[in-house]
């Protein structure tokens, strides 16, 4: 299969060209896309480098910070109208390790949606402070409860996307800009009644760059995902147990009982 790792870069010079190098080292197949929002650090230089010396390498440059989900649709659409059946999210930071890559690919084999998960068993974090802990963990409860959603870590940012669950939801139409973008596209794809496999992996904090998490961030999922939860009280998630593609969370499918309704909730997120 024809496999896009999509990389969102802003200002990441102190680890792009470790993480590029790691991830054609787990798997020499795979083609990986750049996808950069106006760097100012060196970041350009550094990947047009790696470019000349691998033609797998290619590199989608912005003229200025559009936010993660805007950076991460134009990259799904620049690797599904050429053709890629997988895609795969993966930050630029080092915060996900590339030898991870192998086992997420594995268990694409049989699911739609994979995420690398750090809140199910054998998953963890590192060099995270309790606070940031406290956060995360309350942000996944929420989407959880509030949604319905059997996924443990709906925020994760390492994902392996099959071709059709993208052309589905569709990307072009979701609408969150910063990290919300992960809850989003993970609730459409329950809603869709994809199959959903979360894989455990350590998420170490980044070793280099800032981090490009903010307050407007934070306030963008709550606003949405209170939204989105407000609407399925009215539409709820059309699921049965009899669709091939119910998910199957390994930490949290077993908490949340089936829902049956129509379909309008998805006009609703996508309103």
């Amino acid at each position: 299969m024809k496999i896009l790792c999509v990389i969102p870069t802003f200002n990441e010079s102190g680890s792009i060209a470790q993480v590029i190098f790691g991830l054609r080292a787990a798997d020499t197949t795979i083609d990986i896309l750049v996808v950069d929002d106006g760097s100012t650090d060196g970041t350009l230089d550094i990947i047009r480098s790696v470019m000349a010396a691998d033609a797998r390498v290619h590199l989608l440059s912005r003229s200025s910070k559009q936010g993660l989900g805007a950076a991460y649709r134009a990259g799904f659409d620049w690797g599904i109208t050429r053709g890629y059946q997988l895609l795969v999210e993966i930050d630029g930071d080092l915060s996900h390790d590339p030898r991870d890559l192998p086992r997420m690919l594995e268990a694409a084999s049989k699911a739609d949606l994979v995420i690398g998960s750090r809140y199910i068993k054998g998953g963890s974090t590192a060099g995270w402070s309790p606070l940031r802990k406290l956060i995360s963990r309350t942000g996944n409860r929420y989407v959880q409860r509030v949604l319905r959603l059997p996924v443990a870590d709906a925020t994760a940012g390492y994902r392996v996307f099959h071709h059709h669950v993208l052309r589905a939801l569709p990307v072009s139409a979701l609408t969150s800009t910063g990290y919300c973008f992960q809850v989003e596209t993970a609730y459409l794809s329950w809603i869709h009644g994809f199959r959903i496999q979360e894989v455990p992996i350590l998420f170490r904090e980044r070793e280099a760059g800032q981090s490009k998490m903010s307050s407007m961030v934070v306030l963008e999922a709550l606003a949405k995902v209170t939204r989105w939860g407000l609407a399925a009280k009215w539409c709820p998630a059309p699921h049965s147990i009899s669709n091939p593609h119910w998910p199957t969370s390994q930490s949290t499918t077993e908490d949340f009982p089936e829902q049956h309704g129509g379909r309008s909730l998805e006009k609703e997120l996508q309103g």
